[in-house]
């Protein structure tokens, strides 16, 4: 525990009991008296009132209450919807990290606050994607690893299994983001390749964190994700898509050299793809139709509606 981390732990024992001594807080933070002198001395010059007596022991000046961190119930509705986000879309350790948080923040909350979120949670379900599901558990505290990684800029080294075949092969990387699409990954420069790659947290064997730090790299995943449209740069399309298939669309359109969005008035929003393979982007829009239109290039229209023929003289 840091010396912040303590102070603050020490102002929640004040204003949770009568008396508190030097000894009983040394004893439960691991630290010598003279430093628990030390923070209270601490305390007292940010203008927080402790009255001390010899051979008692140190309290709060009666009536003094730092006020609490106060939510409103969509504040803590919105928590709550997370929480069981993370619970269905992350690994144990993060869950559970997660759950912690949220009964702390539980904990702050007026009576009858708690009671409306205790009433309303059992009507909150998230399910575990079905791709998710199908995927292999991911080991430890994968997340909570790799996020502590990027913002320290630690070295990490990965057993991967890497492809469909699962190949085995050992990384070491420089992590600088992770994102969600059907499956969480990490993107970070390989050393054992000398470019950015992109991996599969639940291709993920093993995972260690070294103390080696990386040189901080201007690199983002926005940076990432334009560097790969530019490298198999043959066509530029443009799409309008409803705003019923969005949810879907914003998932998964960086698998297809996604560039740009433009809203419309509508609702709709009208995207520019930097792409290698016309047909294999005309493929993913049959699946929007008919809430996807295709402004250009005149070959991607072409092409779609070539599949559309076929698929329906086959199915008819």
């Amino acid at each position: 525990m840091n010396r912040f981390d303590r102070i603050t732990a020490i102002l929640i024992q004040l204003q949770a009991k009568r008396v508190v001594t030097g000894p009983e807080l040394a004893t439960r933070y691991g630290v010598s008296l003279r430093t628990i002198y030390r923070d209270l001395r601490t305390l007292e010059e940010a203008g927080v009132p402790l009255c001390g007596e010899a051979g008692v022991g140190y309290s709060l000046a009666d009536g003094y209450r730092l006020p609490p961190v106060m939510f409103t119930r969509e504040e803590a509705t919105a928590l709550i919807t997370a929480e069981k986000l993370v619970a269905q879309l992350t690994d144990a350790h993060t869950a559970q990290v997660s759950q912690a948080a949220m009964d702390k923040l539980r904990a702050v909350l007026r009576r009858p606050d708690r009671d409306y979120l205790e009433a309303l949670s059992p009507h909150i379900t998230v399910f575990r994607p079905q791709r998710l599901a199908a995927a292999r558990v991911l080991p430890g505290n994968t997340h909570q690893q790799l996020l502590d990684s990027i913002a320290n800029q630690h070295v990490v080294t990965l057993d991967y299994r890497a492809g469909y075949h699962g190949d085995p092969s050992q990384r070491d990387i420089e992590p600088i983001g992770v994102y969600f699409g059907q499956y969480w990954h990490v993107v970070a420069f390989c050393r054992l390749r000398q470019e950015y790659r992109d991996f599969r947290l639940d291709r993920i064997a093993g995972l260690r964190v070294r103390d080696e730090q990386f040189a901080p790299r201007p690199d983002t995943l926005q940076s990432y994700w334009r560097e790969q449209a530019q490298r198999w740069q043959v066509h530029t399309a443009v799409v309008r898509f409803g705003a019923s298939v969005l949810p879907l669309v914003q998932e998964n359109k960086h698998y297809f050299g996604w560039a740009h969005e433009q809203a419309a008035a509508d609702g709709a929003l009208e995207m520019t793809f930097l792409v290698g393979c016309l047909e294999q982007l005309a493929k993913w829009l049959l699946v929007f139709a008919p809430a996807v239109t295709i402004v250009s290039p005149p070959a991607l229209q072409q092409r779609a509606r070539e599949l559309a023929q076929t698929a329906c003289a086959h199915f008819s």
